[in-house]
């Protein structure tokens, strides 16, 4: 016979009494423990002082929903199972609960089997992932580093294929941490003059005082320090490729210089008034609008016209769909191998956060460095949404109830106020700037309309 301390625990949300009274009812009676909430508010302060293994909601109830409560335990909690009742059963109401996280979905009015068969079926799947874990998926191959199966990223990868071959300019362009460097590169391991030298240059990296001799090289006595002659990267680059990252961040004269390389196929060492011939492929890139700069007058056109022969443009990561799933999984077995572990494997409700609940406003590179961190950080075989950044998983904090009154949301934090100083009246009225008297006014107000 099961003890007090080893039942399973279940807690009740629902709005109308009768309905909880019933199910506190059935659930005791087959020897799980029952707590009940009549609102989501309350079933917060209950899960964040005592064990629960199941959850059971009720759909629609007012301020908070049932199923803003299942998004926030499915993507804040692990240790728990919840199940979805309802009295408006709908096929759409299914599909977004169990969407949201609800392992089971009934709706009213259900009979003792049906409830007493759900309840099991989620918490034997609660004890099964407290058990065990399961295989990664296998590696995916990648052309040149890029991966990726949406349409967007063929395109990038068709448009790859396509001028590789060539020697025209290519102009990339995309939000920072889209890989544009990864782009240049394919261009050029994919390309005849794979063989020769892929140089790449942060334009926005190197002082401005300096860049000119970096990318041209120098004569000796060119200027103080100047010992010897020095190539520069486009000497460096010469049969190859140069890749010329940010270039947005040239200034004016710069880009004179540049257009003037691009024109003739020739360079000017600092110090030196003979020209040099090369032959480089010359690949830019950008997260700018150059066409806005142009019109600002901080870009020229004609350069502009001269770098963009090809454009290619990368897609943010939010619109790249599955990729997303895909990244993840490359990434997880990257770094797993790294740091000598077996790769974890993330629960479809933790990619499912990943992919559709966040923007990623520093794309494939956020999201490397985010999987990064939580292979390091995993401590068993699977990650799932809690062990997720905060900022990417459902909180009902950051989804207030818009319909609710001042004077609600008032007498609320009146309420979470004096909790927090153990009821002390007088250190509240300090936090709350009022004195005692309003305070006592306020609480008495919101008391009486609790109770109306």
């Amino acid at each position: 016979m099961q003890t007090t301390t080893d039942r399973e625990t279940v807690l009740v949300v629902d709005d109308v009494p009768d309905t909880i009274e019933v199910l506190r009812r059935n659930l005791t009676a087959a020897n799980y423990r029952v707590f009940t909430a009549p609102g989501v508010a309350e079933a917060l302060a209950i899960i964040e002082t005592t064990p629960i293994d199941l959850v059971i909601t009720d759909f629609k109830m007012p301020k908070i929903s049932g199923l803003d409560l299942v998004r926030h335990l499915r993507e804040n909690r692990e240790d728990m199972e919840v199940m979805m009742i309802t009295g408006y059963p709908s096929v759409a109401g299914a599909v977004q609960a169990l969407k949201g996280g609800a392992e089971e979905y009934l709706a009213k009015p259900f009979t003792d089997d049906e409830l007493f068969a759900a309840v099991r079926r989620a918490l034997d799947k609660l004890h099964r992932r407290r058990m065990g874990g399961s295989i990664a998926p296998e590696p995916l191959p990648t052309r040149h580093g890029l991966i990726g199966q949406s349409e967007p990223m063929r395109k990038v990868m068709r448009t790859v294929s396509k001028v590789a071959s060539s020697s025209a300019t290519v102009l990339i362009t995309g939000e920072s941490g889209t890989g544009k460097e990864l782009v240049a590169r394919a261009i050029h391991y994919s390309s005849p003059r794979a063989a020769a030298p892929l140089v790449p240059v942060n334009c926005g990296g190197i002082p401005e005082t300096l860049l000119e001799s970096e990318l041209f090289g120098y004569v000796k006595g060119a200027f103080t320090g100047a010992t010897e002659a020095r190539a520069g990267f486009f000497q460096t680059a010469d049969g190859g490729t140069i890749f010329l990252d940010e270039i947005s961040e040239t200034s004016l004269g710069m880009q004179v210089k540049l257009l003037r390389v691009l024109q003739d196929h020739e360079v000017y060492m600092v110090g030196s008034a003979r020209h040099r011939k090369i032959d480089v492929r010359v690949v830019a890139s950008t997260n700018k609008s150059l066409p806005r700069l142009i019109e600002q007058g901080l870009f020229r056109e004609d350069l502009y016209f001269r770098l963009n022969v090809v454009t290619i443009e990368l897609p943010p990561l939010r619109d790249r769909g599955d990729d997303i799933v895909l990244l993840v999984n490359h990434f997880s077995r990257k770094y797993a191998q790294e740091c000598g572990k077996a790769a974890p494997q993330l629960t479809d409700e933790a990619l499912r956060a990943l992919r559709d609940g966040y923007s990623w406003p520093g794309n494939v590179r956020e999201l490397e460095n985010t999987i990064h961190r939580l292979v390091v950080m995993s401590e068993g075989d699977r990650i799932d949404v809690p062990d997720l950044p905060a900022v990417m998983r459902f909180s009902v904090s950051r989804h207030p109830d818009l319909t609710r009154t001042l004077a609600d949301v008032e007498a609320d934090y009146i309420r979470n106020v004096l909790a927090s100083v153990g009821g002390n009246r007088t250190r509240a009225a300090e936090i709350l700037a009022v004195d005692r008297k309003t305070l006592r006014e306020k609480m008495k107000k919101a008391e009486s309309k609790r109770t109306a």
